[in-house]
């Protein structure tokens, strides 16, 4: 009983080991796409547009950030997932605050379950879609404002510069390749047998 119970915390400390190993290429990677993707869009809106203008920075790019520049090989990670699942996202939140603009919680409660049902549907989930919806009904007036123009910008244009700065920061060393595969935006047809 006692060897067993040596052999088994050994290989405790062994995988606590493995997982808390620093890779501090990878860290980097990860640091300069996120820093400069989401300051890119930060850096837009200070710049080029007044107070009273769009906004392009949204919290829901921050999630995004962490699954295109941190875990780049996951699913959800994927552009298709990244673009598909924002702009479904942005437009089932636009359209659900016209139809239900007085009752916050039901807004709010109808937009993400039905955001994750089409994205699940159409195969482009993408968690922080969910917040992109919830944004278009809890977000400031200056959002709700925007209706349908929500979906183009901050959304499909914050989202195709996060991107943009992924293809490039993913894949400018030989040990980080993204997307994971590189037909993308062709979905994968199932064979039957």
């Amino acid at each position: 009983m006692r060897k067993k119970v040596k052999r088994h915390m050994r290989r405790v400390r062994y995988v606590l080991y493995k997982e808390t190993l620093l890779d501090f290429r990878e860290h980097l990677w990860t640091f300069l796409g996120a820093f400069t993707g989401i300051g890119l869009i930060g850096f837009l809106q200070s710049k080029f547009l007044d107070s009273a203008d769009n906004i392009f920075l949204i919290g829901s790019f921050g999630a995004s950030s962490v699954l295109i520049y941190g875990i780049i090989n996951s699913p959800l990670a994927q552009p298709r997932n990244l673009v598909g699942g924002h702009v479904i996202c942005a437009l089932v939140g636009v359209t659900i605050h016209k139809l239900v603009p007085n009752e916050l919680w039901l807004a709010a409660a109808l937009s993400v379950a039905l955001s994750i049902v089409l994205m699940q549907i159409t195969k482009t989930l993408h968690p922080p879609g969910g917040a992109t919806a919830l944004i278009a009904n809890i977000g400031t007036q200056r959002i709700k404002d925007l209706g349908y123009l929500y979906v183009l910008s901050p959304v499909l244009s914050g989202v195709l510069i996060l991107l943009l700065v992924a293809l490039l920061f993913n894949n400018m060393t030989a040990h980080r390749k993204y997307p994971h595969r590189p037909i993308w935006h062709i979905r994968r047809r199932r064979h039957a047998h």
